[in-house]
């Protein structure tokens, strides 16, 4: 072989080991940082009162939710539940029903 081919066969293992290498650091990065990220997310549980919630929904519903959604999204803080005004879906249950009704035209 001549010596450019031999050069370029050097480089592209140079390349490859190269490439390797960081994507090995890369992965010991991510396991390192999720083994750190359990670790303090065991140690960080938040304590505190259950907030008030509407009357009729039992307390054993609530917990099982919040216990859920706690693993889902992880350690948030939830600031504040309250029964909620249905003054939006009350409007906009009408505009839909009143874009499905048939227009009045006045009979001729």
């Amino acid at each position: 072989m001549n010596q450019p081919v031999l050069f370029a066969l050097q480089v592209y293992g140079i390349a490859i080991v190269i490439a390797m290498l960081v994507a090995v650091l890369i992965k010991v990065m991510v396991s390192v940082t999720g083994r750190l990220e359990r670790i303090t997310a065991a140690k960080t549980v938040p304590q505190g009162e259950v907030c008030p919630v509407a009357e009729g929904i039992p307390e054993e519903d609530v917990a099982a939710l919040s216990a859920a959604i706690f693993a889902a999204i992880g350690a948030h803080h939830i600031l504040h539940i309250s029964p909620s005004h249905r003054t939006w879906s009350s409007h906009g249950r009408a505009a839909q029903h009143t874009s499905h009704a048939v227009l009045q035209r006045p009979q001729h």
